[in-house]
């Protein structure tokens, strides 16, 4: 109360906002009104503006989809040619070395040097490594000691021989009376022991000859030697290491080569093109993703001319150059080759329809109406299906069609999207 009537106690100062209110000047308050009234004015229009522009755009986008779905869906299609001259038909292959082996130790010892290393190229003939043997010099030289003494032992029985022969003709030639019949039988029985003795003694020289005449044929063994040209592939073997004669399981390779010039390409072709690839001067052009721009071409060289009964497919070679030795064993290729078949139908593989009952194609006919046709698939080319029944020259197959669109339902095509389906 005190602070009330010291507020209205007319000689109290008056406080600095009540005088700015005082000094404002009249009608200030109706035109701040009137600016807010503007104001709510310009919202309302704009609103209704809003509103009416969506209206609109609703109204448009109703219109858009009614006329849309009373319109018949728009699908893309080919027209069936038939295929004419040479067909492509494109494999996956491997290339092969046109010779590889696994170098192996013919006698037993130790490594003393080796030449040549993993990616060299070897001529035929040439040294790869040498190994020291020192049972098979020892066992060569007891067999050069018991030929010296087989030949020894030939002399002593051929002059025994020669000594008996010549009793035997000095008893058989004496008079009769002076020595008995028996004796003269005896000295003849005698020489024909002597000579028996010098052929088995002759017959242990020749065994004793051969054995030399193995064991030095071993010794040249002691050089590893390239059977081929080509180039060293793997090495396995170091100086001192201890190798054994064989290539069982239990004995270690030194050397593996490859000779890559000409290549050979091994494809496995599925049994529909079987007969196709065993036809005369099929050509073949082959290809690598890793060299791009570069393509080598061949002809079938050989074929299995049976199919694996296990993958139903047939083993064909294919034989090129490969001077630049740009192709190694081993590189995974594509294979086109180029083949003589009779007039077929073909379809982009964009075409079928694989349901529960086989494969389908959708046939548009003239009325733009769609007929779903059961067919039987020739072989699968990759982007183009060869058709075997079903289908017949003129017929406009539809692309990706749609799982919604039903039999008799009609569609329309464009001219510009229907093409040809011929192959050249």
């Amino acid at each position: 109360m005190k602070a009330l009537d010291e507020h209205l106690d007319p000689e109290s100062p008056i406080p600095d906002d009540v005088q700015m209110v005082q000094q404002r000047e009249p009608g200030t308050g109706r035109r701040m009104l009137r600016i807010a009234g503007v104001i709510a004015i310009g919202l309302t229009v704009g609103f209704f503006l809003v509103h009416r522009q969506k209206m609109e755009a609703e109204a448009r986008l109703a219109d858009a989809t009614s006329k849309s779905a009373s319109e018949a869906p728009a699908v893309d299609v080919v027209t069936i040619a038939p295929a004419v001259g040479a067909q492509s038909l494109t494999l996956p292959g491997e290339t092969a070395a046109w010779d590889a082996t696994t170098i192996y130790a013919r006698v037993n010892g130790y490594v003393a040097k080796w030449f040549v290393d993993i990616g060299d190229t070897a001529k035929a003939g040439q040294t790869l490594a040498t190994i020291d043997t020192p049972e098979l010099d020892a066992e060569l030289a007891a067999a050069k000691a018991k030929l010296n003494a087989s030949v020894a032992q030939v002399v002593v029985k051929q002059a025994q021989a020669d000594f008996a022969t010549t009793t035997d003709e000095r008893w058989r030639d004496s008079p009769k009376g002076v020595v008995s019949d028996q004796e003269r039988e005896s000295k003849k029985a005698g020489s024909a022991e002597a000579n028996a003795e010098l052929n088995a003694a002759r017959a242990q020289v020749a065994l004793q000859q051969a054995d030399v005449d193995r064991l030095t044929a071993l010794t040249q063994f002691k050089k590893v030697k390239a059977p081929f040209d080509g180039t060293i592939v793997e090495r396995k073997i170091d100086i001192g290491n201890l190798v054994t004669a064989g290539s069982t399981a239990s004995t270690s390779p030194l050397y593996r080569i490859s000779k890559d010039d000409p290549m050979r390409i091994f494809v496995h072709a599925p049994q529909s093109a079987a007969a196709l690839l065993m036809e005369p001067d099929v050509n073949a052009v082959i290809t690598c993703k890793d060299l791009p721009g570069k393509h080598f071409e061949g002809k079938v060289a050989r074929t299995a001319k049976a199919v694996n009964p296990q993958s139903r497919t047939l083993r064909v070679e294919v034989d090129i150059p490969n001077p630049d030795h740009v192709l190694v064993p081993g590189m995974y290729v594509q294979v086109a080759f180029s083949i003589k078949g009779d007039e077929q139908i073909e379809v982009p593989a964009a075409a079928l329809l694989f349901r529960s009952g086989g494969p389908q194609v959708a046939v548009i006919g003239d009325d733009g109406a769609v007929a779903f046709r059961d067919v039987t698939i020739a072989s699968d080319n990759g982007n183009e299906v060869a058709i075997d029944s079903g289908l017949a020259i003129g017929d406009k197959v539809a692309l990706n069609l749609s799982s919604q669109i039903a039999a008799g339902e009609k569609v329309k095509t464009s001219a510009s999207d229907i093409k040809s389906a011929s192959v050249q």
